[in-house]
C-alpha cells in the first residue's frame, strides 16, 4: 500500500491556518461591545473657589470593558449593585479623558463625590441645580427596571481650585466613546451668566473665557487655514490669477475680492443672511458654478475690466462660504464677538496673500520656460473647469431636492431689505472706487 506524507509547506501553513480560524472565533464575542454611533455628553462647568464643580451625564452604552451586573435577561441594570461599577466607569471612560487648567496650569485628577444611573428623559440636565440636586439626591431604588443600554450615567467630578475668577481651559477627549461623540459643554461664570459651547469630536482645549488678544490669534489661525484647506477657495483664486499677474492688474481683482467676502461675512454674522435650510447648499453650488465660470472666461480671453466686477460678485458667494465656517467657531470668541470677526477676516487676507505669492511667480515661470502663456492658460483652466464642471453638478442635484419657499413680508423681513440697501451703498462705493483703479490698470498694461 502507498503511504501518504503531508508536504513540508503545507505543515507549516496548517498552523498559520489554523491559528487563524481561531481569531476570527474570537472576533465574534466582540460585537456585543460595539461602539455605538453617535453619543452626547452634558457637562456643566462651575468654578465655586475653593472648589472646581463638572457635572457630566454620559450614555452607559458607550462605556464598554465594564462588566456591568445584571439582573435577569434583557440587559436589564442591577442597581443595588451599580454603584461600584459606576464609579469605574466614570474614571475610567470621563475623569481619564478630561484635562482642567487653572491660568495655564493643569489641575490634579478630579474627585469623584457622587454617581448614579439616571433615566435618559427625566430633565435634569436642562440647568446646573437640577442636575446638582438629582445628583445628590435620592438614587434610583434598586428594583427599578433600568436597560443597561438606555441608561445614563451622571457624576460630579471636584477639583481644587486657587479662585474662580481664574482663566479656565477644559479639553474633553471623549472621541474614544462613540463613532461621533458631540459635548454639549455649559461653563457657569461666578457672576451667573452661562457660555454654551457645542463640540464635535476632539477640538482641542477650550478657553471658557479668553481675553481679546487670545481670541483674536485664535480667529487669525482659523481665517487663514479656512481658506488654505478648501479646495474651492484655491481654485478661485488659480483662475482668477492665471491670466493676470502684473501688480497693476492684480490689485482691483485681489481687492474686490476682499471688500466682497468681507460685506457678505459681516452680514451673515449680524443674521443678515436667509436661514432656510437650502441655502448653504446654494453657496456650494454657486461656488462650483463661479470656477466653472472664471474657467470658460480664461479660455475666451478675459478682460480686466469684466473680470474685477465678476469678481466682486463671486467673492459675495465665498464670503458667505466663510461665514458658515466663522458661525461653527463664533462659540469660543467669548465676549469679544467683533474682533473675533476682523481676525477671522485677517487670517482670511493673510491666507490670500499667501497664495498669490506662491502663485503667481509659479504661473510666470511656467509660461516662461514650460508652455506659451495662452496655450498654458486654456489647458489649465480645461482642467480646473473639468472638476468644477463635476462639482457644480453634484451640487445642484442636491440643491434641487430641497423645497423653496418665498419669505414672509413681515417686518423681520423689511429690517434686513433695510439692512442690505445699506450694504448696497457700500458695495457702490466700493465698485466706483475699484472701477477707477481698474480703469487705471488696463492703461498701464497697454
Amino acid at each position: 500500500m502507498r503511504s501518504w506524507s503531508i508536504p513540508r509547506s503545507v505543515a507549516l501553513l496548517a498552523p498559520v491556518v489554523l491559528g487563524s480560524g481561531l481569531a476570527g472565533t474570537l472576533v465574534v464575542p466582540a460585537r456585543a461591545h460595539e461602539i455605538p454611533n453617535d453619543v452626547v455628553i452634558h457637562v456643566y462647568f462651575k468654578p465655586e473657589a475653593p472648589r472646581l464643580r463638572l457635572l457630566l451625564r454620559a450614555p452607559l452604552e458607550a462605556m464598554t470593558d465594564i462588566d456591568w451586573p445584571m439582573s435577569g435577561p434583557g440587559g436589564v441594570l442591577d442597581i443595588a449593585r451599580a454603584d461600584p461599577y459606576l464609579t469605574d466607569a466614570s474614571t475610567l471612560w470621563l475623569g481619564d479623558n478630561l484635562q482642567v487648567l487653572e491660568d495655564g496650569t493643569p489641575l490634579p485628577y478630579p474627585n469623584v463625590i457622587a454617581v448614579r444611573a439616571s433615566l435618559p428623559g427625566d430633565g435634569a440636565f436642562q440647568s446646573y441645580d437640577q442636575a446638582l440636586a438629582q445628583i445628590l439626591g435620592p438614587k434610583l431604588p434598586p428594583d427599578r427596571q433600568l436597560i443597561k443600554n438606555q441608561g445614563m450615567l451622571d457624576v460630579l467630578f471636584e477639583y481644587p481650585i486657587q479662585s474662580d475668577q481664574s482663566q479656565f481651559t477644559l479639553y474633553p477627549r471623549f472621541v474614544r466613546l462613540g463613532i461621533r461623540t458631540q459635548t454639549l459643554v455649559r461653563f457657569v461664570a461666578p457672576d451667573g451668566r452661562i457660555r454654551f459651547f457645542e463640540l464635535h469630536g476632539d477640538q482641542g482645549p477650550i478657553l471658557l473665557e479668553p481675553r481679546w488678544f487670545e481670541a483674536a490669534w485664535r480667529f487669525v489661525v482659523d481665517g487663514f487655514w479656512h481658506i488654505l484647506d478648501g479646495a474651492e477657495h484655491v481654485l478661485f483664486l488659480f483662475c482668477l490669477l492665471i491670466p493676470f499677474r502684473r501688480l497693476s492688474a492684480l490689485w482691483p481683482i485681489v481687492t474686490s475680492f476682499v471688500i466682497a467676502h468681507t460685506l457678505a461675512l459681516v452680514a451673515s454674522v449680524y443674521d443678515m443672511t436667509p436661514a432656510a435650510l437650502w441655502f448653504p447648499t446654494f453657496v456650494d453650488t454657486a461656488m462650483a458654478a463661479s470656477i466653472l465660470y472664471m474657467t470658460f472666461e480664461n479660455i475666451l480671453g478675459p478682460r480686466l475690466e469684466r473680470r474685477w466686477m465678476l469678481t466682486f460678485a463671486f467673492g459675495l458667494i465665498h464670503g458667505f462660504a466663510f461665514a458658515f465656517a466663522l458661525q461653527q467657531t463664533i462659540q469660543f470668541a467669548g465676549d469679544h464677538v467683533l474682533v473675533s470677526i476682523v481676525a477671522f477676516n485677517v487670517g482670511l487676507e493673510a491666507g490670500l496673500v499667501l497664495l498669490t505669492v506662491l502663485l503667481v511667480p509659479s504661473l510666470t515661470l511656467l509660461f516662461r520656460y514650460g508652455i506659451a502663456e495662452r496655450l498654458g492658460t486654456i489647458v489649465l483652466s480645461v482642467l480646473v473647469g473639468h472638476t468644477a464642471w463635476h462639482w457644480t453638478w453634484d451640487r445642484y442635484a442636491q440643491l434641487v431636492q430641497y423645497q423653496f419657499a418665498w419669505p414672509a413680508m413681515d417686518a423681520a423681513f423689511l429690517a434686513i431689505v433695510l439692512r442690505w440697501m445699506m450694504v448696497l451703498v457700500v458695495m457702490v462705493s466700493a465698485g466706483w472706487i475699484i472701477h477707477g483703479a481698474a480703469r487705471r490698470g488696463e492703461i498701464s498694461e497697454t
